[in-house]
């Protein structure tokens, strides 16, 4: 049962997540993280660091939609393992709906 990243993340991508993973599943695209679900032990150590609560276990019903994404595109961008500064602009975009159709970009970072 492991951990994925949700819209959430996007455009925020602050990632206090990075630094705590024991295990390295995190890959980062231009403007949000996914964890690869094959990777992730599910220590759970990740998700009350996310300050835009983009974290969630497989178990929520949300995660359903974003399980194949993070699968995705973590077979496709590269691995993160120390955590970055967050953009700019990052608590701007903390909390605003429907970033996946409006904002998510495909790029790796």
């Amino acid at each position: 049962m492991p951990y994925v990243v949700t819209e959430q993340c996007i455009r925020c991508k602050y990632m206090d997540c990075v630094e705590v993973c024991p295990v390295d599943c995190f890959y980062e695209g231009e403007n949000m993280l996914v964890i690869n679900p094959d990777e992730c032990i599910d220590c759970g150590v990740c998700e009350p660091e996310c300050p835009a609560e983009a974290i969630v276990s497989d178990t929520n019903a949300v995660a359903e939609k974003w399980l194949e994404m993070n699968r995705e595109y973590s077979n496709m961008w590269p691995n993160i393992t120390r955590k970055k500064p967050a953009p700019a602009d990052a608590d701007e975009f903390k909390g605003v709906p429907d970033k996946f159709e409006k904002l998510f970009s495909k790029n790796p970072g």
